[in-house]
């Protein structure tokens, strides 16, 4: 990926710092929409002589024209990795609509609003990658968490809806469907007695840097499972 130029939304975050690293160790430059500071600075330091591949911007990706200008500022975009996501649970007849359309824009609209304008910009250069994350619950939900199990089917089926606009073109797009992932926040809200068999980020990091990159170039709307053990 030597001088590819890639947009990772969630590049800061416990899973995005690991797949910010892949990209980069594989010569990208990565482009790192950031809303709090502290995670910018500790991917900074995580890189260490490598943050020089990385450029930092401020933008609400809840904001149409922010994520536009975004794209449009970037040298040009190869791929899209798009990582942001939220995970609300409860019992289906306690869950507020604030609840709702909160879990709707973190998983569905920001995913639109993403993929919409770094496919307009691939387009325009013939070339592109998409990667969005979806979740186990897409193909399995379970109980209190119906909400964000629709959302995470609807990143799914938007991600190959995608793949079928673009086929016969050299734009791609996949979606990566992992069980839960063994970051610090997770370990906080759930304990660590299973965290053992949860995917590893720096695992499922290659996964994504691999679907991002060239060599992938002959899958197309894939629903790639990454389970780690449970």
């Amino acid at each position: 990926m030597r001088d590819r130029h890639v947009l990772c939304t969630g590049g800061a975050g416990g899973l995005g710092n690991k797949v910010t690293t892949a990209l980069v160790r594989r010569g990208a430059r990565v482009t790192v929409p950031v809303y709090h500071r502290s995670e910018a600075d500790r991917l900074l330091t995580d890189l260490g002589p490598l943050a020089s591949h990385v450029v930092l911007v401020q933008c609400d990706l809840r904001e149409e024209t922010a994520v536009a200008e975004m794209i449009a500022g970037m040298p040009r975009l190869d791929a899209l990795v798009h990582l942001v996501g939220g995970f609300a649970m409860g019992p289906t007849v306690d869950f507020t609509l604030e609840q709702y359309r909160e879990q709707v824009d973190l998983n569905l609209t920001i995913t639109f609003l993403a993929v919409k304008h770094a496919l307009r910009r691939m387009q325009s250069g013939g070339y592109g990658r998409i990667v969005t994350v979806a979740s186990r619950a897409a193909l399995e939900p379970s109980a209190n968490a119906a909400v964000y199990a629709a959302c995470k089917a609807g990143v799914l089926a938007f991600t190959r809806a995608v793949a079928d606009e673009t086929r016969g073109t050299n734009l791609t797009a996949n979606c990566v469907l992992p069980s839960i992932i063994d970051t610090p926040a997770n370990r906080a809200a759930m304990g660590e007695a299973d965290a053992a068999k949860w995917v590893k980020p720096e695992r499922l990091a290659e996964t994504i840097a691999f679907l991002a990159s060239e060599e992938a170039g002959d899958l197309r709307g894939s629903a790639i499972t990454v389970y780690g053990s449970a």
